[in-house]
């Protein structure tokens, strides 16, 4: 990735989700590992809440807790308009 505009769910987002966090998510209604659902601001900016911090408890549930490079690429994905 060498811009902003060139953040998108596929290449940089989903590979930032494990396989454990998606299935354990989906059983609480949360798709992180669909475009669509995700690309909803309400979802994104709720997840991205969980993420930081913001909301508790952190997310992923014990940790590892995402770096600030990643928290900021998921932030850049929103801001710049949920691309698939």
């Amino acid at each position: 990735m060498t811009d902003i505009s060139g953040v998108s769910f596929s290449a940089d987002i989903l590979p930032l989700f494990s396989r454990s966090d998606i299935q354990h998510m989906n059983v609480f209604g949360v798709r992180l590992g669909q475009h669509e659902w995700m690309s909803h601001p309400a979802n994104a900016k709720n997840v991205y809440s969980y993420l930081t911090g913001e909301s508790t408890p952190r997310m992923p549930l014990g940790g590892p807790y995402w770096s600030q490079g990643q928290l900021d690429l998921f932030a850049r994905w929103i801001k710049t308009g949920y691309r698939p």
